[in-house]
């Protein structure tokens, strides 16, 4: 198969998955709507409440009807649970139409498939809906659904629209097995990044009492595991950064504004994780550090290459 054929195929690819992850979407979303509510109180489940309508009024206490069960909250109908359930073998699908436009470009090129900035979004895409759907492998996280969908259609769509790059040959400092570690390090991290992230957003939008949101401490376990494992691949990606420049640009640090907004990256969600193991701080608090952390990861990622350029804007390439 040409390459010209490959790539063509890629792009194509690439508007399935934006087709796709939107139908995700919206079956989680209606899922979401429509299905159980919850309560950030001690749950109580059904009130029981002793009903003695009908009953005589001399009647005894012990010959009066027992005690029944009333729902706290109407059953969800039937097909909410099903709209989820659809949404998620979508987004599935989606997801696997996601990387074979990345491989398939990758075959196009004859090289590792984000050398500049629309194939680094592609796969920043790919990483976020990976994160969350092997996140549901282990829980029911379907309620992170629409925001994560919702993510990866507004960056594919930003990817196809704004930042498409004709397939083609990279900048020689770029045919290095160095993109492979770094970029690839990078862009795991940040997927489950922004899984936190989106965990992080429902936690501060969540009322109090009967919400179809999880509650909030669900909501902040989910956000700090992803971190959890995201930050030492964050800071593998940063070293690796160091070396890799070393060995194209004959120094590990110049203050470039890619190589200053990683660190910076690094130090927010350094600090929201030191803070919940020496300072004890959780919920609201400790929410708030991690937004700040993932506002300086997307500015990083997008900002820096539109705003601030330096030797990474070369390539646009957001690592």
């Amino acid at each position: 198969m040409s390459a010209e054929v490959l790539a063509e195929a890629s792009d194509q690819l690439v508007v399935g998955a934006v087709l796709l992850y939107l139908a995700a979407m919206i079956g989680f979303a209606l899922e979401l709507a429509y299905g159980r509510a919850r309560t950030d109180a001690p749950a109580k489940g059904r009130v029981r409440q002793p009903v003695t309508v009908g009953a005589p009024e001399d009647e005894s206490p012990d010959q009066a009807p027992g005690p029944v069960d009333v729902p706290a909250e109407p059953e969800p109908p039937a097909w909410a649970g099903t709209a989820g359930k659809v949404g998620l073998a979508l987004a599935w699908i989606g997801w696997v139409a996601n990387a074979a436009a990345i491989v398939t470009r990758g075959l196009a090129v004859e090289r590792w498939p984000w050398g500049n900035m629309y194939e680094f979004v592609v796969a920043i895409c790919l990483a976020a809906v990976a994160a969350f759907l092997i996140t549901q492998l282990r829980a029911n996280v379907r309620f992170l659904g629409p925001f994560v969908m919702v993510v990866a259609v507004l960056g594919l769509g930003a990817a196809v629209k704004f930042l498409y790059t004709a397939a083609g040959p990279v900048v020689p400092a770029l045919n290095s097995y160095w993109i492979a570690i770094h970029v690839s390090a990078a862009i795991v991290a940040s997927g489950l990044f922004i899984v936190a992230g989106a965990a992080g957003v429902l936690y501060l939008i969540r009322g109090d009492g009967l919400s179809r949101l999880p509650t909030r401490a669900d909501l902040e376990r989910v956000a700090h595991r992803a971190i959890v494992l995201a930050f030492p691949l964050w800071t593998f990606a940063v070293i690796a950064g160091a070396l890799w420049a070393d060995k194209a640009w004959g120094r590990y640090w110049g203050w470039d504004p890619k190589e200053v907004w990683s660190f910076i990256t690094w130090v927010a969600y350094a600090a929201y994780l030191h803070a919940r193991v020496t300072a004890g701080w959780r919920g609201r608090a400790a929410t708030i550090v991690q937004l700040v952390a993932f506002a300086c990861l997307m500015f990083n990622l997008v900002g820096v290459n539109i705003f601030l350029g330096g030797m990474h804007s070369y390539a646009d390439v957001g690592n």
